[in-house]
């Protein structure tokens, strides 16, 4: 059926929690009053990205972009856009620096600087629907790969292009299938690790959400050219979503013969399953990812043997994450001269990343490598929320660093993070304003890390669990001098002596708040204070006997009778009984009660 319009509404997870289902439902049933449904269609989408407007609705073909809808505003789209051809004005983008409402999404400054190749479909097809992909020069990847190419050559292009692993080591992509390739077995495997953990992250889950095709055509073009006929999909079972959209995906792959046997009437076969997995970060880790997957513990074990040898049953195996595997049918199609063409010298084509924390946009973007941080933050993230001063931004997420203002203007890729103090890592981004207190960050990425590590080597086990109790001691007021040190030993200790790469890196955002916020670190200890006033044992609250006027309220709502005055007079909090609860500081309807 041809439709004269099309309307594209955002069908990710995140949109989904503000009820963009709700919306898809009321456009049709609107459209369906007024006899249009013929002509126009509603498709549920993967992410836009900007998710801080979400839900977005899309209008094509004149591309007109509305933000932050509601289920009520879907009779006043229908009427207004569809019927009459005129904008709803209300639900348009306002630049927040011109005032002036935008409809097109290339002049939004959330888009300007991106680049979407891994995001290429997502937010522009549906992502349940074949044919859509299809059309969009879906599995013609594949085709040209295994009617037109032979294995090896499948492989330098991947090399020739320069891609390296998305999943936070950065290993060359190509190098990796090379491997594999040269092992004989009479079963080699292809694994897409899509056990997204860190915190704030979620590239991976909204690119098998809004485009589970191009993960599928990647593993079977993998598989081609390493002699892999069997591929496996590790995905945390926290992804209902992304999981009823690969199985609709491979179903469907499975009936156009673009997966099982003799694919493009050739000699070449290749099957998809879906392993799922509890929720375990260090699954993240290939060999512990494996183990998990044969019904096992998820620990890692030593390297070498590597997967490419000894993988999944002991047979040779290749894993990559998710994004890596969404830029393979693009490079095939464009060629690896135009993949290399891109980013910087050592860190090729784009990379996605989930922008969150204290910043204005928070969302999805995938920009080029070599692009700064102050064009993330400023430009793309719109600054920091609510007017407040940039303090740090975590990328890397518990492997990763802290960086500072000092780092704003280093581009962005692999060899730059690592040399900064910090790392690429899947891709997660949070941002940090004045108000956050840094010893308190590196403590909640030290609880995460003790909390994920499956404890099989004691510099892990036992390392971490000591320096998150230093840490505690510090927050606590009851630092010294010698933690500090401790600090810094252990974690260089931790680093050098740790299984995996989880325990390895699990000390970087220690040592890098350390070398980015020594004086924070020494207010904590030396002068008992946490100077973004986040470590509730070392504040005390005050109240301003100028500004206090005796109303009561604050010592009514004081849980242990902390307050003292009489009425109509400033009244005083006992420290010795206070304990530090905020209930007084919240009620002050005069702002009498501070923290100092």
């Amino acid at each position: 059926m041809s439709y004269k319009m099309h309307i594209l509404v955002c069908g990710g997870t995140g949109c989904r929690a503000s009820a963009s289902h709700q919306i898809i439902t009321r456009l049709e049933e609107c459209l369906k009053e007024k006899n249009l449904e013929d002509e126009v269609q509603v498709i549920a989408t993967g992410c836009f990205g900007f998710c801080e407007k979400g839900p977005i609705v899309k209008i094509m073909p004149d591309n007109t972009f509305y933000v932050q809808v509601k289920p009520d505003d879907a009779e006043e789209i229908v009427n207004e856009h569809v019927i009459k051809g005129r904008k709803v004005e209300r639900l348009l983008y306002k630049d927040p620096e011109k005032k002036e409402a935008v409809s097109d999404s290339k002049h939004m400054g959330f888009y300007k600087k991106q680049l979407r190749i891994a995001l290429r479909n997502c937010g522009f097809i549906d992502p349940e629907n074949i044919e859509e992909y299809i059309a969009r020069e879906g599995y013609s990847a594949l085709a040209k790969c295994i009617t037109e190419m032979k294995p090896e050559e499948v492989i330098n292009e991947i090399k020739l292009s320069g891609l390296r692993g998305r999943g936070g080591g950065g290993f060359p992509t190509g190098l990796k299938w090379e491997f594999a390739s040269k092992y004989q077995a009479d079963q080699k495997y292809v694994v897409c690790n899509a056990d997204e953990g860190d915190p704030g992250a979620f590239m991976d889950r909204s690119i098998m959400e809004g485009d589970p095709h191009s993960v599928i055509e990647a593993m079977a073009i993998c598989g081609y050219s390493i002699g892999a006929t069997k591929g496996l999909v590790y995905i945390r079972a926290e992804y209902p979503l992304a999981i009823q959209r690969l199985k609709t995906a491979i179903h469907q792959a499975e009936e156009f013969g673009l997966l099982g046997e003799n694919i493009f009437g050739t000699d070449f076969s290749f099957n998809i399953e879906l392993r799922y997995g509890a929720g375990a970060f260090v699954c993240g880790e290939e060999t512990a990812l494996i183990h998990s997957m044969e019904g096992h513990r998820g620990e890692p074990t030593m390297k070498p043997p590597f997967p490419a040898e000894s993988g999944y049953l002991n047979r040779p195996t290749n894993v990559n994450n998710v994004e890596t595997l969404a830029n393979i049918p693009a490079i095939i199609m464009k060629g690896a001269n135009w993949f290399n063409k891109i980013g910087t010298e050592r860190s090729k084509g784009t990379k996605v990343f989930a922008l969150a924390g204290k910043i204005n946009n928070v969302g999805l973007i995938e920009v080029p490598m070599g692009t700064t941080l102050r064009e993330v933050i400023y430009e793309i993230g719109g600054g920091i929320k609510n007017g407040k001063k940039f303090k740090a931004v975590q990328t890397g997420g518990p492997s990763g660093g802290c960086l500072t203002e000092k780092h704003l203007d280093v581009p962005i890729d692999f060899d730059n993070l690592l040399a900064s103090g910090s790392m690429m890592g899947s891709g997660g981004m949070i941002v940090m304003d004045e108000d956050d207190c840094m010893v308190s960050v590196a403590k909640f990425y030290l609880e995460f890390t003790v909390e994920e590590s499956c404890g099989k080597c004691t510099p892990c086990r036992i390392g971490n669990k000591r320096l998150h109790d230093i840490l505690e001691k510090i927050t606590q007021g009851k630092g010294t001098m010698e933690d500090l040190d401790m600090l810094k030993n252990l974690s260089r200790v931790i680093k050098d002596t740790a299984l995996c790469g989880l325990g390895q890196t699990s000390p970087n955002p220690i040592l890098s708040t350390i070398d980015n916020f020594y004086d924070e670190y020494l207010a904590h200890i030396k002068d008992k204070k946490c100077p973004a006033g986040k470590c509730k044992a070392l504040l005390m609250y005050h109240i301003d006997p100028e500004l206090c006027i005796g109303c009561g309220l604050c010592a009514r709502n004081c849980p242990v009778d902390a307050i003292v005055g009489e009425r109509k007079e400033p009244h005083f909090i006992n420290t010795a009984k206070c304990i530090k609860c905020g209930a007084c500081m919240e009620k002050c309807k005069f702002k009498a009660v501070s923290t100092r």
